[in-house]
């Protein structure tokens, strides 16, 4: 059992240790000892893209069932152990990890790691379970189609990367869903659960030793504590497939046109990140950005306007998303156009630079002021990062970037072929022009 202090408490930032566990399981805490809650995370590092087609919805349906019951509890049992002392328990699934926590108070920290480490764990992923929770996914999936805000950014996604598996959905499809069964989701839980494929994030009130005893005598009490110290390194690809340029436009009588115009952005690890991040923020951060500034407060062609980047192990997505009348669109779409090329022709201003640092900043510090957030921060790092910066190393990576690496990645990503998904009223109407 090793244990690595990854970085020392300074600077309003607490104490970050790591101790790797028999079976490669790894715990990471961040002491925060003025606050008297708790924040607990189990990350697992599978997600929606390593689904096989058969598969397809797969990881966020077991999502679901580990909720359901283990040997010790049901699911009543479950939710009322960490409601009853008034925290909170939820889940998360996303293309690359899957995420369970908790939220107690510290002294009931011993409760919330025997109760996410029961589920994640022992889940006993029955017959009844699976057929009660295909309809309450299924009901979530219409939902999800209802609310074409939410659809579009898939759509989007889909149409960029074709049918791969980091284009499809990770709710999967009222088709898919039906033709899971029970055997299929549960070979799937027992393959991919694996203790070197989790790590354990605890933020709050914490002593480190403490939690690696919680951890591991509840591991072991399901044993699933055995076996060499080895980890899963972070993922560096993924079965992902080229990216396209292309038109999605699903036609739907709303009285709200929905769009994304975008491209690929950047990997996680790319360290080009930081100044698409400050153009980002610039182009479309925020009420104060390009875009918001020239569709909706100079023109008011639309309430909601930005853009933004998501980023994955080998590839990432930069978009803008925008929701304004249909008779408006073609307006919107040529605004969103000339704003990208302007930034390729001519770059930011200092002025602009100046704002979009601040807001990566303010955004970074802001956004850590609780456990969860911390918690999340450290977990997530240490699943699919080879090392933890901290809060002051990212700060001054920011604070580091110059105009013309701005200008340099501008010319890149925003230079990419471009692909568009449309949610609208718009029958067989041609939005080729768009991405040309």
């Amino acid at each position: 059992m090793k244990t690595t202090t990854l970085h020392p408490g300074k600077d309003g930032a607490g104490e970050v240790k790591r101790t790797v566990l028999p079976g490669g399981l790894r715990v990471v805490t961040e002491t925060m000892p003025t606050v008297r809650s708790v924040a607990v995370g189990m990350w697992v590092g599978i997600g929606s893209r390593d689904e096989a087609p058969e598969h397809m919805g797969a990881t966020h349906f077991l999502e679901h069932l580990l909720f359901k019951g283990t040997p010790t509890r049901d699911a009543m049992e479950i939710s009322a152990s960490i409601e009853g002392i008034g925290g909170e328990i939820n889940a998360f699934t996303a293309k690359e990890y899957t995420c369970y926590y908790a939220r107690v108070l510290d002294e009931d920290l011993p409760v919330a790691v025997d109760v996410l480490a029961d589920v994640v764990t022992s889940s006993l992923v029955t017959e009844d379970d699976v057929e009660s929770e295909r309809g309450v996914i299924l009901e979530e999936i219409a939902m999800h189609d209802d609310d074409p805000s939410d659809v579009v950014h898939e759509q989007f996604a889909a149409e960029l990367y074709g049918d791969s598996p980091i284009g499809r959905p990770i709710l999967g499809t009222v088709e898919s869903i039906h033709a899971l069964g029970r055997e299929r989701i549960s070979e799937y839980y027992h393959r991919y659960y694996r203790p070197r494929r989790t790590v354990v994030s605890v933020a709050g009130n914490v002593r480190h030793e403490d939690v690696v005893e919680l951890v591991a005598r509840a591991y072991e009490r399901a044993g699933a504590l055995s076996g060499p110290e080895e980890y899963e390194p972070p993922r560096t690809s993924g079965p992902g497939a080229a990216p396209r340029s292309g038109v999605r436009v699903l036609d739907r009588p709303t009285e709200q046109a929905n769009l994304v115009l975008g491209t690929t952005g950047l990997a996680r690890t790319d360290d080009r990140r930081f100044a698409l991040g400050v153009l980002n923020a610039a182009l479309g951060g925020g009420m104060s950005s390009r875009l918001f500034q020239e569709i909706r407060e100079k023109r008011g062609l639309a309430y909601s306007a930005y853009s933004y980047t998501s980023a994955y192990a080998d590839t990432g997505q930069f978009g803008i998303y925008v929701g304004c009348l249909p008779s408006k669109i073609d307006d919107v779409l040529k605004i969103c156009r000339d704003e990208v090329a302007r930034v390729i022709a001519e770059g930011l201003t200092e002025e602009e630079i100046g704002r979009g640092k601040g807001q990566m900043r303010g955004g970074l510090v802001l956004g850590l002021e609780d456990t969860g957030s911390r918690m999340s921060r450290i977990g997530k790092n240490e699943l699919v990062y080879e090392e933890l910066m901290s809060v002051d190393e990212v700060l001054a990576r920011i604070e580091a970037v110059t105009p013309e690496e701005i200008g340099e990645i501008a010319r890149d990503v925003l230079n990419r072929p471009l692909t568009l998904a449309v949610i609208g009223p718009y029958g067989d109407k041609d939005f080729s022009d768009a991405i040309r």
